[in-house]
């Protein structure tokens, strides 16, 4: 009775659809205040409407709780470093790494810097995260699939686990050390040769001079920070930290496509109302991360007094990452800062703990901890800290230490928490004040504004603009660029961090767009050199998403959506045309050479020179690397660069290239591609079209597939479905034959009409495999296709499927 009385304050208090559900379900949750509805939609996602701030964001914990289980037990395992605990003895190191860079700040200080109220938020979050687990341990027979193969039962939260940095897109130590390698292996003049650092201003930039023992380097230094860096696999042979995609990246394998940045990107774009057929701001943003069940992603509407968001974040963290409010929208890709630096100390031939700084003796300090182990006793383990941070590795032989300083262990570095200030932005100087507070990763941040009917454009209210986030450490030397290990003798220290707003950044530009890409976008004078990366993504992408836009004076969601599935290849376009004056004597050769010459260069599913192409590329960025990159270098370089590769086979001045005939490269390694397509897809060349499951398609495997009986894993499997494209057009699916990166997340906007926002998750809302939202938005993604994201309560009212109330 309690609850009619109150429903129909709740319901006028929002404006909110009554009734006309599917389904209705009626919870009552201890630590709730007062009543919370959910409206779930006929695509799973839910819109959570709140009587205030605390009970939403309660409620926005249990509802991701209700999704996404097994995928946030993993996170809290891995944040808190208790995975051992449930997978056994493979995983101490994994643990060890991760509770040896734990965050030890206070945490007052660092759940405040996300938001004002940020205690208040993130701790109701985890309350209604472990209100759920509470509820789901009273019935462990309806726990998710995964907890049964593995026998177990998901363990509390604490707001420790929501700050966790451990899935972070961080740079660049990993890089740093294969650098100092390569600089001891082939000298800084090759090293530059081979690799794309941009931009900059005269030769002999960037400085690589190695100020360590580069022989010393070739030791396990960053086993403790890859182990729990590198995610879980699952495996029938080791249930725990297995073969991963990253270590197979270590080495090339021969006919295995060569992709300089395989696993992260974006694209993100905006209009002014001068380049929309609405006459409002339009924003599109699709990040690239690994495809995956579940997805990376949630999508969530927050509906309370002063919040009112939609879109889609990652369901451990409370609010939204990429989405609108009422005022407008933003997006994001990553924005290459250098938050991380290899220090290689002298050590105390009579004391280890003792390293040389400023002349001077300093002693590490230890922790001790214990970790709990599967099938076995406890661990002790010591977790050893120099005044730079954690000690990842002690040569003994040498009498070496090796820290890592990592920026993102300073306060306010827990990836896209900060967002929480954005999800309450009114206008672009509110929205940039909120992204100073946005530390970790790097980010392209971009917004689009809504203006009221009839006001200009380049009102706050209808402004485009971009700006570059992150938290950046100054290296105060100019010849010290972040890039190779450097002495922690007191030589090579930072000198505090640049404030964001003098990363670059821009407001209404002429042009009336902005576009990135994870492109470089910093200029050659940016007086902060140091302060920022020299590796970037290869511009194709950003190249072609400008070129559609201006070849329009407007644009409407249909053409942004046509142009996030783009498949055009900028990097075909500069390459097939090396053909034209070629002509070979093998009937085969000629003829993938015709199918070349007669293609639009467009990787579409079905397409046989798609298919050509593809296998070509792949072989012509071989035969490149092979020429350029000296065997021995070849674990430390896994790749050369887009830019390199075509600049080196179009140039009077190829570079590595130069003893080589480029013509008979190309022809021979169409002969080779020929001979890929014939091995994998039989000699009848009618049937070598691109999309299929032995070409490109994607399928996606249950993590934990490798425990199941055939029949549940097929079960639980999902695809496959053709694919098009690969890592460098537009619509990114990845080099490899099945797709493992890419968009599974994407949203379009028109600010005119928040109910005409487009968006996708691939696979599912839920991880759940029972489920009906556990596939049911692949098929729509496979055809690069949105569902509608409404906001306003009659749309949501029109596609809701259940209704729950959740009651104190």
């Amino acid at each position: 009775m309690r609850l009619t009385v109150l429903l129909p304050a709740f319901w006028l208090l929002f404006s909110s659809p009554v009734a006309c559900t599917q389904s209705t379900e009626k919870l009552r949750i201890p630590g709730l205040k007062q009543p919370v509805e959910i409206l779930r939609d006929r695509w799973g996602v839910a819109h959570i409407y709140a009587r205030n701030e605390h009970d939403l964001f309660f409620a926005q914990g249990y509802n991701a709780a209700s999704d996404r289980l097994f995928q946030l037990e993993i996170w809290r395992r891995q944040a808190t470093g208790t995975v051992a605990e449930l997978l056994g003895a493979k995983e101490i190191k994994r643990d060890q790494g991760t509770r040896l860079f734990r965050f030890r700040g206070n945490l007052e200080q660092e759940l405040k810097h996300y938001h004002p109220n940020g205690p208040q938020i993130v701790g109701a979050f985890v309350e209604g995260i472990n209100a759920y687990i509470r509820q789901i341990n009273q019935t462990p027979e309806k726990l998710p699939v995964e907890f049964k193969l593995l026998k177990t039962q998901p363990g509390f939260w604490t707001p420790e686990v929501v700050i966790s940095r451990h899935q972070g897109l961080l740079e660049n130590v990993r890089t740093e050390l294969d650098l100092g390698r390569l600089v001891h292996l082939l000298g800084p003049d090759k090293v530059r040769e081979l690799s794309w650092f941009h931009p900059v201003n005269k030769a002999g930039e960037p400085d690589l001079t190695l100020h360590v023992n580069g022989a010393e380097l070739f030791q396990p230094i960053l086993e403790l920070y890859e182990a729990f860096r590198l995610p879980i696999r699952f495996t029938d042979r080791d249930t725990g930290l297995g073969a991963t995609e990253e270590e197979a990246l270590l080495t090339p394998e021969k006919n295995r496509p060569l992709d300089e940045k395989p696993r992260d990107g974006s694209n993100n774009w905006v209009v002014s109302s001068q380049r929309s057929v609405s006459g409002f701001p339009m924003l599109a943003n699709d990040p690239h991360r690994a495809q995956a069940v579940p997805s990376l992603r949630y999508w969530v509407h927050l509906r309370a007094p002063g919040w009112n968001v939609v879109g889609a974040g990652e369901p451990a963290l409370p609010g939204v990452s990429v989405g609108h409010n009422d005022s407008g929208a933003w997006g994001l890709t990553i924005f290459e800062t250098d938050v991380e630096d290899l220090y290689v100390y002298e050590a105390n031939p009579a004391n280890p703990n003792q390293y040389t700084y400023k002349g001077a003796w300093e002693t590490v300090r230890v922790i001790f901890d214990t970790i709990a182990v599967k099938d076995q006793k406890p661990v002790v383990v010591p977790l050893k800290y120099t005044r730079h941070g954690p000690v990842v590795f002690e040569d003994a032989k040498n009498h070496k230490l090796y820290a890592v300083r990592a920026a993102w262990l300073e306060t306010g570095c827990a990836p896209y928490l900060a967002s929480l200030r954005m999800n309450q932005s009114k206008n672009w100087t509110e929205f940039r004040q909120a992204c100073t507070y946005s530390r970790v990763p790097g980010e392209n941040m971009v917004w689009a504004g809504r203006h009221s009917a009839g006001r200009p454009a380049a009102t706050q209210k209808g402004a485009i603009g971009w700006q570059a986030t992150g938290i950046s450490p100054i290296r105060p030397s100019k010849t010290w660029t972040g890039l190779v290990p450097v002495p922690g003798d007191g030589r090579f220290e930072w000198g505090g961090f640049l404030p964001i707003q003098q990363l670059p950044g821009k407001v209404n530009p002429p042009e009336g767009f902005v576009v990135t890409a994870n492109n470089n976008l910093i200029p050659k004078s940016f007086p902060h050199r140091n302060a920022v990366g020299w590796e970037w993504a290869s511009p194709v992408r950003s190249d072609r998403i400008t070129e559609l836009i201006q070849a329009k004076p407007k644009h409407s969601l249909a053409d942004f959506k046509t142009l996030q599935s783009d498949y055009l290849s900028m990097t075909a376009r500069k390459l097939v045309p090396l053909l034209e004056s070629l002509k070979a004597d093998d009937e085969p050769i000629e003829w993938a050479r015709q199918q070349l010459l007669n293609w639009d260069f467009k990787l579409e599913a079905g397409s046989i020179p798609a298919a050509v192409y593809v296998a070509w590329e792949t072989q012509l960025r071989w035969a490149v690397y092979e020429l350029a990159v000296p065997e021995k270098a070849w674990k430390y370089m896994p790749a050369i660069a887009t830019e390199k590769v075509v600049q080196w086979l179009r140039s009077d001045q190829p570079g590595p290239l130069k003893n080589s005939d480029r013509n008979e490269v190309l022809l021979a390694c169409l002969d080779n591609a020929i001979a890929d397509l014939t091995k994998r897809l039989g000699h009848d060349r009618t049937h070598w079209w691109y999309g299929q499951t032995g070409n490109k398609h994607s399928y996606l495997r249950h993590p934990l597939s490798n425990l199941m009986t055939p029949q549940q894993a097929s079960e639980y499997g999902i695809g496959p479905a053709p694919r098009g494209g690969y890592a460098e057009t537009v619509n990114s699916t990845g080099h490899q034959m099945n797709q493992e990166y890419g968009a599974s997340f994407r949203i379009l906007v028109d600010t005119q009409d928040w109910d005409k926002t487009l968006g996708i998750n691939n696979p599912g809302q839920s991880g759940d495999p029972a489920s009906p939202h556990y596939r049911d938005l692949f098929p729509i993604w496979a055809k690069d296709d949105y569902f509608p994201v409404y906001f306003s309560s009659e749309k949501v009212k029109s596609v809701t499927e259940k209704r729950t109330v959740l009651e104190p």
